[in-house]
């Protein structure tokens, strides 16, 4: 953005001004470049697109099952069919006095003491 140099101070107004608000890209005859790069590009379509391969379909929010042998409760902890262990996620249990703990030296008013003291009175 312009001069670096700190001896050499901010643009001037007038029409000695240097604008510093834009990127460095943007200088004068930029614009014309870009316009000529763009009417001299080709239009023809890009290779590493196949256009025979159709998108899947969205499939809207309160469409049918598309796996009809599944149950509607798969993945939830009740039903007939597997639970949120088949989802691969562990359970993380984290008392929150073992979250203030980490947190007391950092304490510089006393609140996080007292939450801490508190946590540990309920059991957290």
């Amino acid at each position: 953005m312009g001069d670096t140099n700190p001896l050499t101070g901010v643009s001037g107004p007038g029409k000695f001004a240097v604008r510093e608000d834009l990127p460095p890209s943007q200088n004068y005859g930029d614009r014309k470049m870009m316009q000529e790069n763009i009417a001299g590009a080709s239009t023809r379509p890009n290779p590493d697109v196949n256009p025979t391969v159709k998108p899947e379909p969205v499939v809207e929010l309160f469409a049918p099952s598309g796996n009809k042998a599944q149950d509607v409760m798969a993945g939830v902890d009740m039903g007939p069919d597997v639970g949120s262990n088949a989802l691969g996620m562990t359970k993380v249990t984290v008392k929150l006095s073992d979250t203030l703990a980490k947190m007391l030296p950092y304490d510089t008013t006393g609140e996080i003491a007292v939450l801490y003291q508190q946590a540990l009175a309920r059991g957290d």
